[in-house]
């Protein structure tokens, strides 16, 4: 692969964005900011000749999204979105260091290689090839912070942000097979605060454990509910499923427990929205507070993501299935895209690698997969930013 211009080969390019540690955490003592690896791609774009905007999430945590553009100023125009952060890993695990790429017979080995540093990699050698003259409507570009813990980054996307854009494309790993739709994920808990005491006499408390015993059957019965309503042949698993994960509750045997909790997560279907199904779980949670006399909190463990949907006779979904030589597919697992599509953008997820490479130990970007990504996202900006007639 020949690189143009002042943009390196991808395998630099992608060594580089390795190289810049972004891990996003729920757990403060492990997130780091993206400020360096968001530089990084600013300073290359920008040699491109895009306008680049880098807008300040949280200064202190140093977290930031990217937003650039190159061509004229008229709508019509494409979009390619990803996020920098990635992961937590333990570098012990891997058989090379993490923070440093390294090809291997199955490909370019790093973290993020493949969620998602190796989409911007392509990118950027995509653009080398640009001839800004030739633009007929704007290429445009988003790099988010925190979608692999808060999606911070997605829930601050505004619309002025992909107003000259009739299509986005997000390059999570697919192996290049455009995805329509995806299921939304909530996680929840719920915490019953009862009253401890000392178990030789059970009046003399009001055991957590108990209570929660009625709210993990009240929880079953509303996932047998909700997939009785909602079933959609296009998924695999084609039901929303609810998965009790883990419960904590109690201190010692002979004490009455008085506190207990439970972690949930719940995968939803295109057409079911989060907050209703939250309100639903808070009726559970009443009923059965009222019924047993205690309390009992439910705690959002993140915000959640709704599911998505791009409908199949879209111009988005015939175009990328036309070019990619495969019928578009839905997966189970979240990305941003809800995000975009609750702004009015046609959105598709479509992206090198393959998402059950993603999260692991040596995780790894297939290098066959470079240069058919190039190609495909090349077609993808002749289609949408480039008059034939010209």
């Amino acid at each position: 692969m020949k690189s143009l211009g002042k943009c390196p080969p991808i395998p630099e390019a992608l060594g580089q964005l390795v190289a810049a540690p972004s891990i996003s955490s729920t757990q403060a003592d492990i997130d780091q900011g993206n400020i360096e690896v968001v530089q990084l791609l600013a300073n290359w774009l920008d040699d491109l000749g895009f306008q680049v905007q880098i807008d300040q999430l949280d200064a202190a945590a140093e977290k930031a999204n990217l937003y650039a553009s190159i061509g004229p100023d008229k709508p019509g125009g494409i979009l390619f979105s990803g996020h920098l952060d990635t992961v937590p890993c333990d570098p012990q695990r891997w058989s090379a260091d993490p923070f440093s790429l390294t090809e291997t017979s199955l490909g370019y080995q790093g973290l993020g290689s493949t969620d998602m540093k190796g989409f911007f990699a392509v990118l950027l050698q995509c653009f080398a090839g640009l001839h800004p003259h030739r633009l007929d409507r704007p290429v445009s570009v988003i790099a988010t912070a925190d979608e692999e813990s808060s999606m911070t980054g997605g829930r601050a996307l505004r619309r002025e942000h992909l107003h000259r854009s009739a299509a986005v494309i997000i390059g999570e790993p697919t192996d290049l097979q455009p995805i329509r739709m995806h299921k939304g994920i909530m996680m929840e808990a719920l915490r019953v605060t009862g009253q401890g005491g000392h178990s030789s006499d059970p009046s003399l408390g009001l055991n957590a454990m108990e209570v929660m015993q009625d709210l993990m059957a009240n929880l079953l019965q509303l996932r047998t509910e909700l997939q009785q309503q909602h079933k959609h042949s296009g998924f695999a698993v084609q039901v929303p499923t609810l998965n009790l994960g883990c419960i904590h509750g109690g201190d010692n045997p002979n004490r009455i427990c008085s506190q207990c909790e439970i972690q949930f997560d719940l995968r939803t279907l295109p057409g079911m929205l989060n907050q209703p199904l939250r309100e639903r779980i808070d009726q559970l949670a009443q009923s059965a507070a009222t019924k047993w006399g205690c309390r009992i909190e439910r705690v959002s463990l993140f915000p959640g993501v709704d599911s998505f949907e791009q409908e199949q006779g879209s111009e988005l979904v015939e175009i990328s299935e036309a070019l990619s030589g495969q019928v578009a597919q839905a997966v189970s697992f979240a990305t941003e895209a809800p995000f975009f599509k609750a702004l009015g953008a046609n959105t598709l997820v479509m992206g090198p690698g393959s998402i059950k490479q993603a999260h692991r130990v040596d995780e790894y970007l297939p290098g066959a997969q470079l240069d058919p990504a190039v190609a495909l996202y090349s077609k993808l900006i002749d289609s949408y930013c480039v008059d034939p007639r010209g």
